[in-house]
């Protein structure tokens, strides 16, 4: 958690110097974006809100993404990873959204993708989606590196 502590810092100060905010959308990371963010002092000033979208009915709920529409769309994947991402910043109306979506292991999912297979994307005055494979079942350290890696992923459009 420190490493991702020293992250989340970094992102906070570009975020409070720019006076802008952000909203998480997270599922195999488990929270640990949001927990991160929070965790740095004076976080109200630029975290609006976030959710861990584990579950279909997680989706429906709390991101108000309904079966319908989902079509063409598969969970784990890179549009899937934009269109959360963008949409947290429209319902929160943040600057940001910040989405990651994928399988923490020690099993793969049931789209297909395997344990260590993570999406991600930032979405905001620039938007970029990427994804990750860590080869590893392990998932504890899988559930930190999809963190470290969003959360660094923010530093550089934040950066750039």
């Amino acid at each position: 958690m420190k490493e991702l502590v020293g992250i989340a810092e970094q992102v906070a100060a570009k975020l409070i110097a720019r006076k802008q905010t952000i909203a998480v959308a997270e599922s195999s990371a488990g929270g640990l974006i949001a927990a991160s963010l929070l965790a740095v002092p004076g976080a109200s000033a630029y975290f609006l809100g976030g959710a861990v979208v584990y579950t279909r009915d997680a989706r429906r709920v709390l991101m108000d993404i309904s079966d319908e529409g989902m079509k063409g769309l598969r969970s784990s994947s890179e549009p899937y990873a934009k269109f959360l991402a963008e949409q947290m910043r429209s319902r929160f109306g943040s600057d940001w959204g910040l989405s990651e979506t994928g399988a923490a292991g020690p099993t793969g999912n049931r789209y297909g993708d395997a344990a260590g297979h993570s999406c991600m994307a930032v979405a905001g005055p620039a938007t970029q989606v990427m994804t990750l494979e860590t080869g590893s079942n392990d998932r504890l350290a899988n559930m930190q590196m999809f963190a470290a890696t969003a959360l660094k992923l923010l530093l550089r459009k934040l950066e750039g």
